[in-house]
């Protein structure tokens, strides 16, 4: 009778747990559909625009020059992705730019040839023919064959042509000819530098033995003050911004670290003067951590403005609960025998707390804050971006640009090599304070 029952038994946990493999899969199929249909994945995928993504991709390994004509002034300019501060002199207009008077001739390459003439504009595109733009009251589209194809998109009032080569688009105000370049433009000087357009060697030669460009000062000193003072790229106002973000990060997270452990030792069960009071600092560790950093931040910017100390406070509130929780956790795990052994010698609180407890918890205590001041260097990025400060701010300024995805690139590339760093570093801190090697 006995073995009947733990055969039954026997049946019935292997049923419970075949009936559990079925399961699990089948609750976890009906959420990826419930999640497909709340999401509306099927109207996402319809309204998706890969060819824009393809551009905005493309716009972060390169550049585009604007030649562009002003249709109620009759004047011509030429500048880099259409920045008044990066517009090139009438006599030092590229070589693919031939103006005279108020005929110009754009070379686009491959046979693409965009020609200003007066208010009418030729495109001629190989294999296809001239297509002609006249600006009046509107604008007035006229191709080979009298259709307008695909890459051609028409209205009353705006005309856009774009070819493998660049693009063309005439509007009443103004006509526009983009051309696209790989690489970034002018990262290392801008047009007003006198080493402006220099080739790398050129660049080089100058520096190491060619004649002085300024009388008062080494062309090595030139060329870095260029590049420092780049109008365009600003690299002196982007190595500051990365100051602040990691000040933001550094500040924030050792003062909450600062300010969490005391309040540890009140919220240890081992340490805590009584039940009432570690519950208390309990629940104001889980208030300040459960709320997120960044609505901290809209609070304080309110209360003090906008700038990277309020940043820093804002990080300071939440890791506060977080340390709080993680010190306490770590000080209800000390070992007791080596405090009771202070506290033999006659030792008050605070001794038996300083050689007593701070030596055994302090590998763990270091090594939470080392993660948390990496972790806080990648959130510094987002809140600088609401409080107005760091990196963050200057990668918002980019992306809102719209043009400017070349420098979207750069900022993101150089947040991801600040993390790679306080990763380095905070690993090469944890061998030598913890490890001791």
């Amino acid at each position: 009778m006995t073995t009947m029952t733990l055969q039954d038994r026997t049946i019935r946990i292997m049923d419970r747990r075949r009936r559990m493999a079925l399961a699990v899969p089948a609750l976890i199929l009906a959420y990826l559909v419930y999640a497909a249909i709340t999401f509306d994945l099927a109207g996402l995928a319809q309204r998706a625009r890969l060819d824009n993504a393809a551009v905005l991709m493309a716009d972060t390994v390169s550049h585009k020059i604007h030649v562009t004509r002003d249709n109620r002034r009759d004047a011509l300019s030429v500048s880099v992705e259409g920045s008044a501060r990066a517009t090139f002199a009438p006599d030092r207009l590229p070589d693919w730019v031939a103006a005279q008077g108020s005929r110009t001739v754009i070379d686009l390459g491959a046979g693409h040839v965009v020609t200003y003439d007066g208010p009418r504009t030729t495109y001629d595109i190989p294999d296809y023919g001239p297509v002609t733009l006249t600006v009046g009251d509107g604008v007035t589209l006229d191709t080979p064959d009298g259709q307008v194809p695909a890459f051609i998109n028409a209205s009353p009032a705006r005309v856009t042509i774009t070819s493998d080569q660049g693009r063309v688009t005439a509007t009443r105000a103004r006509t526009e000819t983009l051309r696209y370049f790989w690489g970034w433009e002018m990262f290392f000087f801008d047009l007003s530098s006198p080493l402006a357009g220099l080739s790398a060697g050129q660049v080089a030669a100058a520096v190491l033995w060619g004649d002085r460009i300024n009388p008062a000062r080494s062309n090595l000193s030139l060329a870095l003050s260029e590049f420092w003072t780049n109008d365009i790229w600003q690299h002196g106002a982007v190595a500051w911004a990365l100051f602040e973000t990691i000040l933001m990060a550094f500040l924030g997270t050792f003062g909450a670290a600062f300010v969490a452990l005391p309040l540890a030792f009140l919220a240890a069960q081992n340490f805590a003067p009584s039940r009432a009071l570690r519950f208390a600092v309990r629940r104001v560790f889980d208030f300040v951590r459960g709320v997120d950093a960044l609505i901290f931040t809209i609070i304080l910017s309110r209360a003090f403005g906008p700038g990277p100390l309020t940043g820093a406070l804002a990080i300071l509130l939440t890791d506060t609960g977080s340390f709080g929780k993680l010190f306490s956790e770590a000080l209800e795990n000390v070992d007791a025998k080596p405090i009771e052994g202070i506290r033999s010698t006659g030792a008050g609180a605070l001794q038996r707390y300083r050689f007593g407890v701070i030596p055994q918890v302090m590998p763990v205590l270091l090594s939470q804050m080392l993660y948390f001041l990496e972790s806080n260097t990648r959130s510094a990025t987002i809140i600088g971006a609401i409080t107005g400060g760091g990196i963050g701010l200057m990668l918002t300024q980019a992306i809102q640009t719209t043009q400017d995805w070349e420098k979207v690139a750069y900022y993101i590339l150089l947040i991801v090599l600040l993390v790679i760093a306080m990763d380095g570093l905070s690993g090469w801190l944890r061998r030598r304070l913890i490890r001791g090697t």
